[in-house]
């Protein structure tokens, strides 16, 4: 067994479905560790013993509700010379779960931060979406309430590269929804639900047709990936009647230009500047 850093936070990877995913890293990794984090303790139990094996360190539960009281202590340990391995329920810690207050405290104290890499969903579910892979951006959960969640989806209505989201299976037929109204009913989308599990599915098609689908109610973990936006042949003209219709629902001017550049390739200084002169000559 590799021995861990002295003084350091191991970011542990866990398997997001099946126990034969976990690598003999991650093993060694759980029994070589002083102290280790779960975002679940009981979950963390049930993992080990999946996994065969018995790690001697101080489990301590570490979760959205108590991650700003107990990562003191956490950088405490590491700094007298401990090996902290954090560890969620599935996935990467950090990504869109517990870990980032604790990575920065850690950077900030000058602390050494490593990881034991392990299954993604959100590399998964990309791999396996039938969607372009060259250029993506993950946007993890959106805001639960339908105002703030619409207003976002229609921030990204331009966004070229590959969408990955997270999404709960009670709120996906809403979210599967209103992606419909702010990015086009017939966007391409794929919603991965149980991925490398035994009840794994993969539904592709348009996202209205994909609400439709889930209007029935989802189960599962759930990650849904979305086409980026095709790029629009536009004339300055037809550009700057875009942002003028964007500053009419609400988007900041900066922000209105940027969208429209990357939505039709227009030269963004020029843009603006085109669109400063227009309010200018509007008021």
């Amino acid at each position: 067994m590799t021995p861990l850093p002295r003084g350091a936070l191991i970011l542990a990877g866990t398997p997001i479905g099946s126990s034969d995913d976990a690598s003999k890293t991650l093993r060694d990794a759980l029994l070589g560790a002083d102290v280790i984090a779960a975002e679940d303790t009981r979950r963390f139990v049930l993992l080990t013993k999946r996994l065969g094996i018995e790690p001697t360190a101080r489990v301590v539960s570490y979760f959205e509700g108590n991650e700003s009281s107990r990562t003191p202590d956490l950088v405490a340990a590491i700094e007298e010379g401990q090996s902290v391995v954090l560890v969620t329920d599935a996935g990467m810690p950090s990504v869109s779960d517990p870990g980032y207050r604790l990575v920065v405290a850690c950077v900030e104290a000058g602390m050494r931060v490593t990881a034991v890499p392990g299954p993604s969903a959100v590399l998964t579910a990309l791999a396996v979406s039938g969607l372009p892979v060259d250029r993506f951006c993950f946007e993890g959960f959106l805001p639960r309430k339908a105002g703030e969640r619409g207003r976002r989806l229609a921030e990204l209505a331009a966004e070229p590269r590959t969408m990955v989201f997270f999404e709960a299976p009670h709120r996906t037929a809403d979210f599967l929804r209103d992606a419909a109204a702010a990015l086009g009913a017939d966007r391409r989308a794929a919603v991965c639900r149980e991925l490398t599990k035994p009840y794994e599915e993969v539904v592709r098609g348009g996202l209205a047709e994909l609400a439709d689908w889930a209007a029935d109610g989802v189960r599962g973990e759930v990650t849904v990936v979305v086409e980026g936006a095709q790029p629009v042949e536009a004339s300055a003209d037809d550009a700057l009647a875009m942002v003028r219709q964007a500053r009419a629902q609400g988007a900041k001017l900066s922000a209105a230009v940027a969208d429209v550049a990357r939505l039709t390739g227009a030269n963004r200084k020029e843009l603006y500047a085109a669109a400063v002169a227009d309010k200018e000559n509007a008021q």
